[in-house]
Order: structure tokens, then C-alpha cells, then sequence
């Protein structure tokens, strides 16, 4: 049986514990605010950039249509982007991510695809290299705020393998915040182009648009900036979605080491009122026998 000083150490230990954890709480609920704001600013830019290219994609086809738009016209090389945070202590948030692109690869490789996978964050690189080794070929830190020259970076090195003819399909996986406590792990296509996914309808109030250069040429310029542009978005909204997974996980925690404090406490009360009551109890006796 511990002895009182080591459930006092235990207790302050405990306490100690919760002090970190408060603090990590309120400074994940500071992060929050900022981090949904810029989420939130980003969604418009997202959906605008996907609604122009759509409009521009009505009147594309054939032989003249981007490839990034239509693809290779195959659909057997995959390659997965699975975006997460870099730091943990998040509840499940990173691993939802993970689980999600997991639940995906299997699929694929039941149906004989080629698969391979591109990792954002320190904590998507540590599982995903564990669970599928060689299929990992790519790793990008997330760093402490979303840059738009990663998203750059990923977004060429992307395109770069689709020119050469090394993929035919390039899937997104993040999570998509909704609220505090809701984050949504979400699967988004990037080649091809998903342009009606979320995009707004323009209403051209019958106005007829002629277009210079012509929309193919536009095309080809808008596409790889909306790879860019559509793994930025992510990146935020995966933030954002970290700071209130965290809040969240470290609230618990917070009040878990309070009933563990309020536990302890009553074990070490009774076990010091037991010990004196022993004591008493020799003390008495011992002056009977006198």
C-alpha cells in the first residue's frame, strides 16, 4: 500500500498535470478564434476560383480541354494527399485523417489500383510510414500557421508528377471544420478537376462572355493555381479544426485530473485517518496493559 507521502507526491503530481492542461486549453481557444476566422476568410476565395473555372469548363471539350481538367483518362495510378496537423494531444483529430485515407487505399488496392501517398504534417508522415512504407513517396511539414508557398510547393510538386505521367488521379484528405466540436474528415479530388464540387452557380443574367485569350489557354492557367489554392484551404480549415479538437481534448483532461485529484484526496484522508486511529488504538492499549 502507497505510503501518505506518496499519494501527497501523487496529488501533486495530478495537480500539476492539470495546471498544464488548463493552460494548454486556454491557449488552443486563443489560437481557435483566429485560426476559424482565417478558415472562414478562405472558403470565398476557394469557391470562387472553383465557380470560374466551372464556368469556363461548360464550354470545354475534346481534344482542346486541359488535362488537369478531364485527367489521362485512366483512372488505375492514385495518389493521395493526407493532410494533418503537426502536433498531437488533439483527441482523435489526426487520426480520423489517417483513417479516412486508409479506408480509401484499401479500397483501391482490392481493385488492383496503383496507390501512392503524399503526407502534410509531421503526425499524417509518422503513421502513414508506419502502416505503408513504400507507398509513402512525399512529406511536407504543416508549420505553426498555414504558408501558401507550401501549399505552392505541394501543388507543383503534384502537377509535376501528373505531366509525367506518374498518376492519373490526385485525392485530397483533410478535415473540414464545421464547428467546435465538429471537424469533418473529407476526401476532395484535385485532378481531375472536381469543379462543381462546392462551386457557386454564376448567373450571367443571359449575358454571352468572349473570352482573350480563349477559355482553354485560361484554363491552363487557373488549374494549377487552384491545385495551390485548394490545398491552402485545406490547410486552414485543418488548423482551425486542430485548435478545437484540442480545446476540446485538453477540457477533458482538465476535469479528468480534477476527479482524480478529488479521488486521491479522499483515499489519502482515509487512509491518514485510518493510521491515526491505529496509532490511538496501540497508544490505548499499550497504557491498559500498564
Amino acid at each position: 500500500m502507497a505510503s501518505l507521502k506518496d499519494m501527497r507526491n501523487q496529488i501533486a503530481s495530478v495537480k500539476a498535470t492539470q495546471k498544464i492542461t488548463k493552460a494548454m486549453q486556454m491557449v488552443a481557444a486563443a489560437k481557435l478564434r483566429r485560426s476559424q476566422d482565417a478558415a472562414e476568410a478562405g472558403r470565398p476565395y476557394a469557391q470562387r476560383m472553383a465557380a470560374v473555372i466551372a464556368n469556363l469548363a461548360a464550354g470545354v471539350s475534346g481534344d482542346g480541354a486541359p488535362k488537369l481538367l478531364v485527367g489521362t483518362g485512366a483512372d488505375q495510378k492514385h495518389l493521395l494527399i493526407v493532410a494533418t496537423a503537426d502536433r498531437g494531444l488533439a483527441g482523435g483529430f489526426n487520426s480520423s485523417i489517417v483513417r479516412a485515407a486508409k479506408a480509401r487505399i484499401e479500397e483501391l488496392t482490392r481493385e488492383g489500383k496503383s496507390v501512392k501517398v503524399v503526407a502534410v504534417g509531421k503526425k499524417a508522415n509518422a503513421q502513414l510510414r508506419r502502416l505503408l512504407g513504400e507507398r509513402l513517396v512525399g512529406f511536407f511539414e504543416s508549420g505553426k500557421k498555414p504558408s501558401l508557398e507550401t501549399a505552392k510547393e505541394i501543388g507543383e510538386g503534384i502537377a509535376a508528377r501528373f505531366e509525367a505521367g506518374e498518376v492519373d488521379v490526385v485525392t485530397l484528405f483533410f478535415s473540414k471544420f464545421k464547428s467546435v466540436v465538429t471537424q469533418t474528415p473529407t476526401a476532395k479530388q484535385l485532378i481531375p478537376a472536381s469543379v462543381g464540387e462546392g462551386a457557386p452557380v454564376i448567373d450571367l443574367k443571359g449575358a454571352a462572355y468572349e473570352y482573350e485569350p480563349d477559355a482553354e489557354s485560361i484554363l491552363e492557367a487557373l488549374l494549377p493555381r487552384n491545385l495551390t489554392v485548394q490545398i491552402f484551404s485545406a490547410m486552414l480549415e485543418n488548423q482551425a479544426g486542430f485548435y478545437a479538437a484540442q480545446m476540446a481534448a485538453m477540457d477533458n483532461a482538465t476535469r479528468n485530473a480534477g476527479d482524480m485529484i478529488n479521488a486521491l484526496t479522499i483515499k489519502y484522508n482515509r487512509t491518514r485517518q485510518a493510521q491515526i486511529t491505529k496509532e490511538l488504538i496501540e497508544i490505548i492499549s499499550g497504557a491498559e496493559a500498564l
